[in-house]
């Protein structure tokens, strides 16, 4: 069968109106159904997300995640809200019950009366937080847009954070640095910039594992605020070039950042306070001349050799000398206290779940 062919235009009729017919003909002679332009391909290795659907969709906007596919997502409706487990800058964190497993989160409201672009912006760069699946990841369940807050569903950490926890004992802040190192080795990895690693970002089980909170959240919180108050909170763990924006040539590397932020808050864990000469929660000029215009602070003298030169790999003012989590992972300060089982090289350290050895136990400062 030959393949459908568009009849021919017909010939100029003569005579008057001549022009006209010859003007249709060559009008229908542009409409020739082959003239067609081909559809532009998508390639598929490039993962480019779908829009949201509009507000007024059910409370649930966040699709199963490719590591929990056979599960269909937790419904806000299911949620039973328990007490009020923490609040700060960005929101307030709430215990809540999965009423049909009885099964225990932690849901996290964010504060704000966004507009519509901005609140559809958030949700579409929280729902990749929805991907992350690491043991020393704080795990992202669900994404509800309930009544004009958006509220993000998380795993509920028993223990909570850190924040104030003294752990003098070498050994066990190894395995506290390696299982945070870990963590953020994977979002490193996968271009995720935390921007706020401090003591109360970083959470503990009853387990004794420790993982990484408000990865991402922070940024896009800091993006959806005001100006001035960029910093989402304290100032005191940040950089020095993040702070002042003329140090580095005004460059700024959020992994490098991580790193600096890492390495005051292990510091802290060691001395029991915070590592500079100025309070944390001091006002925004006493913080940034200490963190930009005073020497790091370094681990004392009756520190390890190994820990104090941890703290330096951590601690350099030029961000380009700090070492990557990677490398951190393989320093000796974390290989010599790690046990057999996990000291096969950073490969294995990044994909182990690591526990903080027993003793001793920690006290708060």
């Amino acid at each position: 069968m030959k393949p459908f062919q568009p009849p021919p235009p017909p010939p100029p009729a003569s005579g008057g109106g001549g022009g006209d017919s010859a003007n249709r003909a060559n009008n229908r002679a542009r409409r020739r159904p082959d003239l067609t332009l081909p559809l532009p391909q998508r390639d598929p290795a490039l993962a480019v997300p779908l829009p949201l659907p509009p507000t007024s969709a059910p409370s649930s906007i966040a699709a199963p995640s490719s590591t929990s596919s056979s599960q269909p997502p937790l419904q806000y409706a299911e949620l039973e809200r328990i007490s009020r487990i923490g609040s700060g800058a960005g929101g307030t964190v709430y215990k809540v019950r999965h009423r049909p497993t009885g099964q225990l989160y932690a849901l996290k409201v964010i504060y704000g009366n966004h507009e519509d672009a901005v609140r559809i912006q958030m949700c579409r760069e929280i729902q990749i937080l929805r991907d992350v699946d690491n043991p020393n990841v704080v795990k992202c369940f669900n994404l509800f847009d309930h009544n004009a807050e958006i509220q993000v569903l998380l795993e509920y950490m028993d223990k909570g954070s850190l924040e104030g926890t003294h752990i003098p004992h070498e050994p066990s802040l190894s395995d506290l640095a390696r299982q945070i190192l870990s963590g953020l080795y994977y979002l490193h990895k996968r271009k995720i910039v935390h921007r706020d690693i401090k003591p109360s970002n970083l959470l503990i089980n009853s387990r004794r594992n420790v993982k990484i909170a408000d990865f991402g959240v922070s940024r896009i919180l800091a993006q959806t605020m005001d100006p001035c108050n960029s910093s989402v909170g304290t100032i005191a763990y940040m950089s020095p070039e993040r702070i002042n924006t003329d140090l580095n040539h005004g460059q700024y590397d959020g992994y490098a950042g991580d790193i600096w932020s890492l390495g005051v808050s292990i510091l802290e864990f060691y001395l029991g306070k915070f590592p500079f000469a100025v309070g944390r929660q001091g006002d925004w000029a006493s913080l940034m001349c200490a963190i930009c215009m005073s020497q790091p602070p370094e681990a004392p003298p009756s520190a390890s050799r190994e820990f104090r030169d941890f703290i330096a790999c951590c601690l350099q003012r030029d961000p380009a000398k700090r070492w990557t989590a990677l490398q951190l992972l393989r320093h000796p300060f974390i290989l010599q206290h790690a046990s057999p089982g996990i000291n096969g090289g950073a490969n294995n350290q990044v994909h182990q779940t690591h526990q903080l050895l027993p003793p001793p136990r920690f006290s708060s400062a």
